[in-house]
């Protein structure tokens, strides 16, 4: 069984299944688990994956996500080369769930993927058990989550993360905008002033997030989540990969939560107690 992934999350989820040794190829991002990946050949970025690469790695199997905006179009590259593709598109929790099923049984077609559908009942049951809601808390503070500092770019109605943040025991402030993820102005963001802000910026390692550039920002001074120091980092391979890995993007809201109900500002390294980011 050849497996080519296209996307971190569908490498995640092969990997959770115990099939990370089934990829002979991934893009360029995929980053987890390390150790697996460090010699896989390479078949480019996200957006501009080459299908020449891909094909001469004799797949079996070709995992693509649309989550990954403008990847249509290596998707249709991918078709006119004929090759065996698997394309998944998740909006939700649920979504995620599905996929992770998804993907085991298409595997389960190849000799060594026998147990993969087992396997994956066993990844999502250890899933349901992380996300599963915390008692109904006396308040849900508001979380901004951040994918980008400039324009600031948050999640929608159409995003896990409003899943993420339900679960630990508060709300996106921007959760009744129907779309997946949206630019807002830097006043928008005082319409319904958050008590914390999470910097998860897209495609940027967390050791180069910087706090700062959200306490510099003038018209964010009188917003509770500035005033109380309540900026954190949180790697966004835990908040914008639709895989098994989300439970760290709950525990890091769990944390952050806790926080702002029991009134301490965000750690010196702006990062949720009790959060490990090694493998990041």
């Amino acid at each position: 069984m050849r497996l080519v992934s296209l996307t971190c999350s569908n490498t995640e989820i092969v990997h959770s299944l115990g099939y990370a040794a089934q990829l002979v190829g991934v893009d360029d991002h995929s980053d987890y688990p390390a150790e697996i990946l460090a010699t896989l050949p390479r078949v480019g970025p996200d957006l501009t994956i080459d299908p020449e690469k891909v094909a001469a790695l004799e797949p079996d199997l070709v995992l693509a996500s649309l989550t990954v905006p403008g990847h249509e179009k290596v998707v249709a590259s991918l078709e006119a080369k004929r090759l065996p593709l698997l394309v998944t598109e998740p909006i939700s929790v649920e979504d995620v769930y599905a996929d992770v099923r998804l993907i085991a049984e298409r595997v389960s077609a190849f000799p060594q993927g026998s147990e993969a559908p087992e396997r994956a009942e066993r990844v999502i049951a250890e899933m349901r058990r992380e996300l599963a809601a915390v008692q109904e808390p006396v308040r849900r503070p508001k979380i901004l989550v951040e994918w980008w500092p400039r324009p600031v770019i948050v999640p929608g109605r159409d995003s896990w993360v409003n899943q993420l943040l339900e679960v630990a025991g508060a709300q996106n402030p921007f959760a009744a905008r129907d779309v997946k993820s949206t630019p807002i102005e830097h006043e928008e963001a005082l319409l319904e002033p958050p008590d914390a802000v999470v910097i998860a910026w897209c495609g940027v390692h967390v050791d180069k997030y910087r706090p700062s550039k959200v306490y510099e920002r003038a018209a964010w001074q009188e917003m509770p989540a500035l005033k109380h120091g309540r900026v954190y980092r949180v790697p966004e391979a835990y908040l914008g990969r639709p895989s098994p890995r989300l439970v760290s993007g709950a525990r890091a809201f769990r944390s952050i939560t806790r926080d702002v109900l029991e009134g301490r500002s965000a750690p010196q390294d702006a990062l949720p107690r009790g959060i490990d980011i090694s493998d990041v």
